[in-house]
């Protein structure tokens, strides 16, 4: 992320750890790792160089610029694509995963594809179906939200993933049947020509009633990590408490959006005070505009925390299990782990990448203690968010 002055680094300080802010981008991203991209070890392809480099993977731009070269495990060390697989991307992501499968046809002259997109939600039901009916289509599914991936899972359309995958990340970013391999964090972009990091709550319980806040929010309740936000609240605070706060939320004046984005460049042009959204958004406004005033704050402890994550899952009936198990390794190579940290702004989900732009790393974050896979129950969510008269 992009600075706004060095008193931004005191403000982290003061906060004891809680927040973390929109500022020293280039400074930030340079330091907390270390290794040499190019001393990974030897091809695992028959002895012939894969023809890339990291350039091909990596972004660019203010919140790029000067970034340390990744460490983990170099796709030049897993065993060559070989094979044609179907996959499934759901979400508004599934370009980006697309952009990155073609890099991958692009390296690999035996690999080739097919790929229907659409909403991670549409997806998980047409694959439960089709592996119900036995005739699954997809072999290998890419999902924006956990929810999705958990709806899979839980219908014995997923099999289980090996330890050379499941080793590599997390386990609170990952549960039987599907692995995370982008994450997301929910946070408060804010603007800082009418707030400072201690006009934020730290809690979204309040929220309602700040006066900094009051009449001048936006959220965008139609948009899938928005409801995964509620239904985290659902989860950790019971139906009653949330359907108060939303309601508490409407009477506070706050204002709808169709997405995030949208809502992050209005905090940005001054419109809106602040708003919740996922935090890539406001990196994504400080990379097109890099003086835009703009900051996040990170709750602590609750819903407003939540972690979610892109993730990647083989489904039951795959065509080829061996071809798929690799590819999963793939998205999560040194290469694949930075593409998606440089151009989609997500966390990595393997250690020896970081995020950009002076975000906090997962490990400085606080977020509720929920497993991911309850996120798939959302019906209730919905429920909540017609009978408040917000859907």
């Amino acid at each position: 992320m992009t600075d706004n002055g060095d008193h931004d680094d005191n403000r982290i300080g003061n906060q004891s750890g809680r927040r973390r802010f929109l500022a020293g981008a280039a400074a930030a991203s340079s330091v907390g790792l270390a290794g040499c991209f190019g001393m990974f070890g030897g091809d695992d392809n028959d002895g012939e160089a894969l023809d890339f480099d990291l350039s091909d993977f990596r972004g660019s731009g203010p919140l790029v610029s000067g970034r340390p070269e990744p460490e983990g495990t170099s796709i030049r060390d897993l065993p060559d694509l070989e094979g044609e697989l179907n996959f499934y991307l759901g979400g508004g992501e599934g370009g980006l995963y697309l952009d990155l499968i073609e890099k991958f046809g692009e390296i690999y002259p035996d690999f080739s594809y097919q790929q229907s997109l659409d909403s991670s939600s549409q997806l998980s039901n047409r694959i439960t179906e089709e592996v119900e009916a036995g005739a699954s289509q997809a072999d290998v599914f890419l999902a924006v939200d956990a929810g999705s991936l958990g709806n899979v899972a839980q219908n014995g359309a997923a099999q289980s993933l090996p330890s050379e995958v499941t080793d590599e990340v997390p386990s609170e970013l990952q549960a039987e049947g599907w692995i995370g391999f982008a994450g997301r964090a929910r946070a408060v972009p804010y603007n800082t020509n009418q707030l400072s990091a201690s006009d934020v709550p730290d809690t979204v319980q309040d929220f309602p009633g700040t006066a900094a806040l009051d009449g001048s929010m936006g959220w965008a309740p139609t948009y899938g990590a928005f409801q995964s936000f509620v239904t985290a609240m659902r989860l950790t605070r019971g139906a009653s408490e949330t359907r108060a706060w939303l309601n508490d939320m409407v009477d506070a004046g706050i204002e709808q959006f169709p997405n995030e984005f949208r809502i992050s460049n209005e905090v940005a042009n001054g419109a809106l005070n602040a708003g919740f959204a996922n935090h890539y958004y406001a990196l994504r406004v400080r990379s097109q505009r890099q003086n835009a005033p703009i900051e996040l704050a990170f709750t602590s402890g609750d819903a407003g925390a939540l972690i979610n994550v892109s993730g990647a899952q083989i489904i039951e009936g795959a065509s080829d299990v061996e071809l798929a198990e690799n590819f999963v390794r793939h998205l999560l190579s040194a290469e694949a782990q930075e593409f998606f940290a440089t151009r989609t702004f997500a966390y990595p989900t393997i250690p020896g990448v970081g995020p950009v732009g002076g975000l906090p790393t997962i490990d400085e974050l606080n977020p509720p203690d929920i497993d991911l896979a309850e996120l798939a129950d959302t019906e209730p969510t919905l429920e909540l968010l017609n009978e408040t008269g917000i859907l």
